[in-house]
């Protein structure tokens, strides 16, 4: 069974947004964690083996965070470069 991976993007509330990425930092599921700009403020790419397991995540973990307000995800689909290198198959 392959990866499940989905790109996360969390919109926190400034005053906890530490408490925010200390608590992502925590989860061995999330495997990249940005701080960005733009309409969202942290950026996470989160690796689970199902869907399923990656909405027990969200609703369970994620969306329980204080200082989360809002998370929209973008299930990835395949992957074609990663980390400077195509990527076969």
């Amino acid at each position: 069974m392959g990866k499940f991976l989905v790109i996360l993007n969390v919109y926190v509330d400034s005053r906890r947004l530490e408490d925010v990425v200390e608590a992502l930092l925590g989860m061995p599921e999330v495997v990249d964690l940005y701080e960005v700009t733009g309409s969202y403020d942290v950026v996470a790419v989160v690796e689970t083996d199902s869907k399923e397991s990656f909405r027990s995540l969200l609703v369970k973990r994620i969306l329980r965070i204080g200082g989360v307000k809002e998370t929209n995800s973008s299930v990835i689909l395949h992957v074609h470069k990663r980390a400077g290198e195509a990527v076969e198959g």
